[in-house]
């Protein structure tokens, strides 16, 4: 799924300034539903402010990931494992699963992100 894989792609990228931000958020239908590690974040707006606190506290990130597989309920899914450092010089690593879904204009329309960690997500 070329779309997904570019939101990988571009999610590495969305640091860096607006215009990377953007390209990200492109990707995504305006009524997206976000949920990370179970809490919901409906709405473009949501994920912007999402990814606004995400990078505040980032200085680098890198995502890899397994290939997209079709679900049975029509949703894709992949493991991912990333690595990053944060504005404080910290490190880490964090490995999980993604649950897509598109709308009829290949658009990121539902994202879920599952981390083995499930305290990954708690400060956004």
């Amino acid at each position: 799924m070329e779309v997904l894989d570019t939101y990988f792609r571009r999610y590495d990228e969305a640091g860096k300034g607006q215009e990377q931000l953007d390209e990200l958020l492109a990707l995504f239908s305006d009524d997206v539903m976000i949920v990370l590690n179970g809490a919901q974040k409906p709405g473009i707006q949501a994920f912007t402010q999402f990814l606004n606190t995400f990078f505040h506290v980032h200085d680098d990130i890198k995502h890899m990931w397994d290939g997209w597989v079709k679900r049975e309920d029509g949703k894709y899914e992949t493991n991912w494992a990333v690595c990053g450092k944060l504005s404080d010089g910290r490190v880490y690593t964090a490995e999980g699963i993604d649950i897509a879904e598109l709308d009829d204009q290949g658009k990121i329309v539902y994202l879920e992100n599952v981390p083995k960690n499930p305290e990954l997500f708690q400060r956004y």
